[in-house]
């Protein structure tokens, strides 16, 4: 059995009817849209923990109790990598008070904050990363969107 070497969280993340993503520029590429999250880090208690901390990082945002709802596995050099997907509301945002690497370190590109309305045509409009989550998202949104409104 290979082993799990890379954990990271993602959320889809819905305020109101739309759906918030982090626009990636890297210096002399072409922009493409994200999913909040990033690493498991070893002081993360769990998945979940890692998406409420990615969420804070890089919006400065709370959300809602996130309900995992896809997995997409990597092969990497040293073994697998899991990508664990959440959906969840926001609650609160204060841009401001990102932080993290990507807001320090010029070199790593722009990530921006932005809304696409949550509905075919809103996420045809941008080029999610990766295409598996974007084709995921797009044949789910009701799905998704009941799940997200929905109690813990």
């Amino acid at each position: 059995m290979t082993a799990i070497v890379r954990r990271s969280a993602r959320v889809i993340l819905l305020d109101g009817d739309e759906l918030l993503l982090i626009k990636r520029t890297r210096p002399g590429g072409t922009p493409y849209w994200v999913t909040v999250g990033g690493g498991v880090e070893p002081e993360d208690r769990t998945v979940e923990a890692a998406a409420h901390r990615e969420v804070f990082e890089e919006l400065g945002a709370t959300i809602t109790a996130p309900k995992l709802v896809f997995l997409i596995t990597d092969e990497l050099d040293a073994g697998i990598g899991v990508q664990h997907i959440f959906v969840a509301r926001l609650q609160s945002m204060n841009i401001r008070a990102r932080t993290g690497p990507e807001f320090s370190k010029p070199e790593r590109g722009v990530y921006e904050a932005v809304r696409v309305p949550f509905t075919a045509e809103g996420l045809r409009s941008v080029e999610l990363m990766p295409p598996v989550l974007g084709e995921y998202v797009a044949a789910n949104i009701t799905a998704l969107t009941e799940v997200a409104s929905s109690s813990p």
